[in-house]
């Protein structure tokens, strides 16, 4: 908890008598003077405006609503402000860079009620070059001590009606699994609800994005449109099951939120840069991250356990697993997923309806003998669990996992961000760190910073993922190249996204046809091999089937490509159009490129080193169809410039070393 009364020692503004305090807006800086927040109470209620130079990003009312003791908004003033500067950087084991600046300046702002039950509560800002953040911080008081939380009375008001890209959902019991659409602020109703992160472009150079960081035994947020005031969007949070009073949070003070971000760049590309979700969340709590391995892993589900030409019957056997574990052994891929079709692994349907025993295998499979040879080929297992049937069980299961030597599970279906889910969340986190378990999330909600905190989290879904080319549900056009870009745009702000990656059979979208086993995926073999850097995925799947994969041209890139990054850089970003990132992995930088629309790509160098980079392209082939990748080697330096094209629905990868001489 924040108390900034207590914050004397570096609080220079305490010496103001509260009437001045309360009086004057109190202003924040970011560390380039570039953005600026003025916190001040109009009308009695408590309320912000952000600006960038001399533009006007956004404004809004602060607050919170309990039961029964009503809100915390009107009636309240300014009682204490304190501030602070902080500078530093810290290692990332597992992220689109290996180290972070943490570089802000921090004001905190006490208020309390006029009323008689001088309720208090402290907001806390933080400016930083790339955005604005706050957090409610409410201290353990008299007035308020058993907490039932029914609202949050955050709005947000943009300048100049922006361009949304939002993501609409139906309701809170969500896996975010839905298109982006495009349209106003103002057309934002108050009956949409609308999940994180949230995009706008208020001009050519002004872009802004929503959402949270630090999520912790809290609900989380969507924002939705104002019933009186069009273009003023309003928060919202995920109501706890069971209960009839409306309750979001419920528990004792002190208490704080999750930040509410608001990142501010130039270019949707230094969005993409930010570690301001990380800066934002608590620092990792696994003191020896060094067993933490990320990598890439088959995935038979995706494709139907579809295998090919074989000696045996495809299935989740034994034989089928061992068939996948050779594949893994011959191209290097350090793991292998089990997971399920109608069954799962561990036996029983994959929705379970009753009691499940996550601990021991189907009968269909000799889990002793899988991991013996598994063992012998320098492959490594993850599991895919259901989260209702892993919960009753997961002490006893992620301490069975560890002396199997199970690399990390896969758990899904959660669809909910309730305060008892995310709690679960940690739970699963902290418990499998405790068995060394990495942890992927299925059926999730956004990432907000958990990864930090716990480094073992290597990704999360949260998506429309290429799993809809397997069916067609009413409305549903599968995931083509321009919803593949929109998740990279949006959803990849809030943190790592997994992919369902690695098909092989490319088609056009006009050629699209579902199909459950062995499905398409649309856009071009480049699309496909870009996805494994633009997207920031820590557990990259290679969920076509071993016979299809094999000869491919690109599988090699596949293979090589890394799972987790040094530094990261966007040399493209243009909205719907196209996205191309650069990421390197000690000396080598692996650059991918994704596109909806024909670019033509003029891209500076200079992110390299000094010296010759032998480089190597995967390009896409149009003539010879959406399968087809030419090859092109060539040798670059820092001050040249790399031409290339990327064909409607197309991509591109290359690898580029430092020349061997």
């Amino acid at each position: 908890m924040y108390a900034p009364h207590r914050y004397a020692a570096f609080c220079a503004c305490l010496t103001l008598c509260p009437s001045v305090i309360a009086e004057e807006p109190q202003q924040l800086a970011s560390p380039d003077g570039r953005l600026k927040v003025a916190v001040s109470v109009d009308d009695d209620a408590p309320t912000f405006v952000v600006r960038r130079d001399k533009q006007t990003v956004t404004s809004g009312r602060l607050g919170l609503s309990f039961a029964p003791s009503g809100s915390l908004q009107d009636g309240m003033k300014i009682v204490d402000t304190a501030r602070r500067s902080h500078d530093g950087t810290y290692a990332i084991p597992v992220g689109k860079t290996s180290q972070a600046r943490d570089h802000y300046n921090e004001l905190i702002v006490a208020l309390e009620e006029t009323a008689t039950s001088q309720r208090r509560i402290d907001i806390i800002f933080r400016a930083f070059d790339d955005g604005i953040a706050f957090r409610y911080s409410v201290p353990k008081q008299d007035a308020l001590t058993d907490v039932v939380l029914t609202d949050e009375l955050t709005s947000l008001s943009f300048e100049g009606d922006p361009t949304a890209h939002v993501l609409p959902l139906n309701s809170y019991t969500t896996p975010y699994e839905k298109y982006y659409e495009t349209k106003p602020v103002s057309k934002i109703a108050a009956s949409d609800l609308v999940g994180l992160p949230l995009l706008m472009r208020a001009s050519d150079d002004l872009w802004i994005a929503v959402t949270e960081a630090n999520l912790a035994n809290y609900a989380g947020m969507y924002l939705a449109g104002d019933e009186k005031s069009s273009g003023k969007l309003v928060s919202k949070l995920s109501p706890l099951p069971g209960r009839n009073d409306g309750a979001k949070v419920i528990g004792k003070t002190p208490f704080v939120s999750p930040w509410r971000i608001l990142m501010i760049a130039d270019d949707p590309g230094r969005l993409l840069e930010s570690n301001l979700v990380f800066n934002l969340s608590e620092p990792s709590k696994i003191a020896d991250p060094s067993w933490i391995k990320p990598g890439k892993t088959t995935f038979p589900w995706w494709n139907g356990y579809v295998v090919g030409d074989v000696d045996f019957e495809p299935g989740v056997n034994t034989a089928t697993m061992k068939h996948y574990i050779d594949f893994c052994a011959e191209e290097g891929i350090p793991y292998h997923s089990l997971d399920g079709l109608d069954i799962a692994w561990y036996g029983g349907p994959i929705h379970p309806n009753g009691p499940t025993d996550v601990t021991t295998a189907d009968p269909a499979i000799d889990m002793p003998e899988l991991l013996r040879y598994a063992q012998e080929k320098g492959v490594r297992l993850r599991l895919w669990m259901h989260w209702e049937a892993l919960r009753p069980r997961i002490d006893e299961a992620f301490a069975t996992y560890e002396e199997w030597g199970i690399e990390g599970v896969m758990v899904d279906f959660m669809d909910r961000d309730d305060q008892e889910m995310v709690a679960f969340y940690h739970e699963m986190a902290e418990k499998a760190a405790k068995h060394h378990l990495t942890l992927t999330l299925h059926g999730a909600y956004k990432p907000t910073g958990m990864e930090r905190t716990w480094p073992n989290v290597l990704s999360y879904e949260a998506a429309l993922n290429q799993e809809y080319n397997k069916w067609q549900p009413k409305g549903v056009k599968g995931t083509p190249p321009d919803h593949n870009l929109d998740i990279a745009f949006v959803r990849m702000l809030a943190g790592p996204l997994d992919y369902h990656q690695g098909g092989m059979r490319s088609v056009l979208p006009e050629d699209y046809q579902w199909r459950d086993k062995a499905p398409p995926v649309q856009g071009t073999r480049g699309h496909q091999l870009g996805m494994y850097v633009v997207y920031q995925n820590h557990m990259s799947m290679i969920a076509d089937y071993p016979n299809a994969l094999r000869g491919q041209d690109g599988l090699d890139f596949i293979a090589e490509v890394p799972a987790n990054w040094d530094e990261t850089r966007v040399l493209l970003a243009e909205y719907g159009k196209c996205l191309v990132i650069a990421r390197r992995k000690g000396e080598n930088w692996y650059v991918g490129g994704m596109a909806a629309e024909a670019c033509e790509l003029s891209l500076e160098l200079d992110f390299l080193k000094d010296g010759d980079y032998d480089a190597k392209l995967y390009l896409d082939d149009p003539a010879k169809g959406p399968t087809a990748l030419a090859t092109r080697k060539e040798s670059v330096k820092a001050d040249e410039t790399l031409k290339t094209a990327m064909p409607e629905s197309g991509g591109f990868a290359a690898i580029m070393k430092p020349a061997v001489e």
